[in-house]
């Protein structure tokens, strides 16, 4: 299947070929050119869309760049699921860290409930069990496709302020920050890998126990004060975390 060869505007500022990319993007994500498939070739996209084999080579370069294909030496290029990574060195939203890198972020918000605090829940957040919180699930897409489940736990005053804000566009993070006026700190990660359940599984097209990576994340305000606590859930193959970690070094041994 090929995709339509659109109306180019030849006075826009924006270069030819980032208007080819942009219309193969397009293709891409909205499922016209399936992943592991093959896209056309160079000679095909130059008929398409009336333009040099370079131009072509431009945006599918840019594609690559972008990870949202792949070239098979002798074969061509092909579509790929990209892998999102978030570098865990700053404190970051997910969105905030992931359209930096050009993916396409939308988010569904499934639930938003004020709830009696489990005895963890509580715990993490400094609250005596049984005390009101905001309980926020969504469901985080990547390039239109479910890549996480998250629940958020906020403070009961602190959720009813996040209440107001629209959490289907912002992060949460940003949210707290520029909203509520929170400044943020830090936060602890614990990382693992569970089989998923229902409704995770649901949420992101999953069949039952099939392996997602849980990250729990405790995060305080700059005067060390917890105020967001989060299960994380993201789909097996679709994301991962970076983490760069430098050698101490040790003193030198006394002459």
């Amino acid at each position: 299947m090929h995709t339509r060869r659109p109306i180019f505007e030849s006075n826009s500022p924006v270069p030819l070929y980032q208007q080819i990319k942009d219309a193969l993007r397009a293709g891409i994500l909205d499922g016209e050119y399936a992943p592991h498939s093959r896209m056309p070739s160079e000679s095909e996209l130059q008929d398409m869309f009336e333009v040099s084999r370079i131009t072509i080579r431009q945006a599918l370069g840019d594609l690559q760049k972008e990870g949202l294909i792949f070239k098979v030496h002798g074969k061509g290029s092909f579509v790929s699921q990209p892998k999102t990574v978030q570098n865990i060195t700053s404190l970051q939203g997910f969105a905030e860290s992931m359209s930096g890198d050009g993916h396409e972020i939308v988010n569904r918000v499934v639930s938003f409930d004020f709830v009696a605090s489990s005895e963890e829940v509580a715990s993490r957040l400094a609250l005596e069990p049984g005390t009101a919180v905001a309980e926020i699930r969504r469901v985080r897409l990547v390039n239109r496709e479910p890549t996480s489940y998250e629940i958020t736990f906020l403070p009961e005053a602190l959720g009813r302020k996040v209440k107001r804000a629209d959490l289907a566009t912002r992060d949460i993070f940003l949210i707290l920050e520029n909203d509520c006026g929170v400044a943020l700190g830090g936060a602890d990660l614990n990382i693992d890998a569970i089989p998923a359940y229902s409704p995770i599984t649901r949420a992101l097209e999953l069949k039952k126990d099939a392996p997602v990576l849980r990250v729990e994340r405790l995060t305080y305000d700059s005067e060390r004060q917890p105020i967001d606590f989060e299960y994380l859930y993201f789909k097996g193959g679709t994301f991962q975390y970076r983490l760069r970690v430098d050698r101490k070094r040790s003193k030198a041994p006394r002459k």
